[in-house]
């Protein structure tokens, strides 16, 4: 039987209705589809409501065009609110958005990202000593803490060790609650709600200068930003723009513990790893990006109408841009299903090309601008994996499954480290 197409010619998912097989497929949605029909992009509907799909460097250099889509409405509210929420930068459009774009931005400098680094590397020794008296670690659990305290080291607000605890568990809730419907997500809102009153406080005790924070930290930056009215931000906001920065950085704890499971599965990366310099690492990091699922798709609406592919955007059309399925189409990545960081020994720099965290330009689009913070996070503690720390890996399945969001081994990558 023919697949049936959309009006203007695309295909179109045969279901009524996909939000079943969204959910039970999760980061194989898109790619599995366009596969088979062929095409950049799909018509499917999803909670009964149309939705184009797409995936490809094109599709992703169109959908992180400035000013082209919106992200406001564009994801179910019950995700959106663990990892964005009402008048954050990502629901800005236009102006507006590269004004508060910039005061992120202006958190990445080359030395503020050293210093992250230096931070996130000594808490993770630090860890890491406490580790080694440990039959056993499961590693996705652990690594949010010496990352939660290392963010709010250098975001301005040093943790003890119970407040790194406290406030990891909260993060990883967040986390682990934004691809799912039921009891994960919601305890992510539970106790994201402990965090958010936290960075509510943190921020009102900077601005009431009860509280000291260092001239260009994350909660000095945040908590004196003018809007171009030169307005501080709502208090609330300016508490989920604080988390904004603290999140996704707790997040790259699952980018570790993917390093972790392909340095194990693939030996002879450590071994060049050990021998190898700054872009030899380089290429390993950027590998870990590509091949292991982080961010399955991003959601937008329609700003300004458009053609592609033979399809007419209209304004208002709901998108969702395949990220996990581009990292991995054949087309841009030779044996996109083998893990090989040599390849990016002759990668070009595309930036719709590697798009883990969004596509484009991070200054005048959507692209996540914590990318450097990733890059910085990670370089610090592969090495540490490789050369510095001493342990099995036990029997346990270190199976990836595609259907659940966020992705994580099943077992949650266990260790045994190596006693001193």
């Amino acid at each position: 039987m023919p697949r049936p197409r959309h009006r203007d010619g695309i295909p179109r998912d045969r279901a009524p209705d996909s939000t079943l097989a969204l959910l039970r497929e999760g980061y194989a949605f898109i790619p599995g589809r366009c596969r088979a029909y062929g095409s950049d992009l799909f018509a499917t509907r999803l909670m009964l409501t149309r939705a184009i799909c797409m995936t490809g460097a094109e599709a992703a250099a169109r959908f992180y065009e400035p000013d082209r889509f919106t992200r406001r409405h564009a994801l179910p509210r019950a995700s959106f609110a663990l990892i964005q929420d009402q008048g954050s930068v990502m629901v800005l459009d236009g102006d507006a958005h590269r004004w508060r774009k910039a005061m992120f931005l202006s958190l990445m400098a080359p030395a503020a990202l050293e210093r992250l680094a230096e931070a996130t590397a000594r808490h993770w020794r630090a860890r890491a000593q406490a580790w080694a008296a440990q039959e056993r670690v499961v590693l996705l659990d652990e690594a949010h803490v010496p990352l939660t305290a290392a963010v709010c080291e250098w975001a301005g607000l040093p943790l003890t060790a119970s407040e790194a605890q406290a406030r990891a568990r909260e993060f990883l809730a967040m986390i682990d609650g934004t691809g799912s419907v039921g009891p994960r997500n919601w305890r992510g809102h539970r106790l994201r709600a402990r965090t958010e009153r936290w960075a509510r406080e943190a921020i009102a005790h900077v601005r009431e200068g009860r509280r000291e924070a260092p001239p260009g930290s994350a909660v000095h930056v945040i908590a004196h930003h003018r809007d171009p009215e030169g307005r501080p931000l709502d208090l609330t906001v300016a508490g989920v723009e604080l988390i904004n920065v603290l999140r996704p950085t707790v997040a790259n704890a699952r980018y570790l513990v993917f390093a972790a499971h392909a340095l194990h599965l693939h030996p002879e990366t450590r071994e060049t790893l050990r021998a190898g310099d700054e872009a030899d690492l380089t290429h390993f990091v950027h590998e870990v990006r590509r091949f292991y699922p982080f961010i399955p798709f991003i959601g937008g609406r329609v700003l300004a109408p458009f053609e592609f592919q033979g399809h007419r955007f209209a304004r208002n059309d709901w998108v969702l841009m395949d990220l996990y399925g581009t990292n991995r189409d054949p087309r841009l990545w030779e044996a996109p299903e083998r893990f090989r960081p040599e390849r990016f020994r002759a990668w070009s720099g595309d930036p719709n090309t590697l798009i883990p965290q969004g596509g484009g330009a991070h200054e005048t689009g959507h692209r996540c601008p914590g990318e450097w913070i990733t890059l910085a996070q990670m370089k610090a503690v592969v090495p540490l994996l490789v050369r510095e720390m001493a342990y099995a890996v036990p029997d346990q399945d270190l199976r990836i499954d595609l259907g659940r969001i966020p992705a994580q081994p099943r077992d949650r990558f266990v260790i045994a480290p190596a006693r001193p």
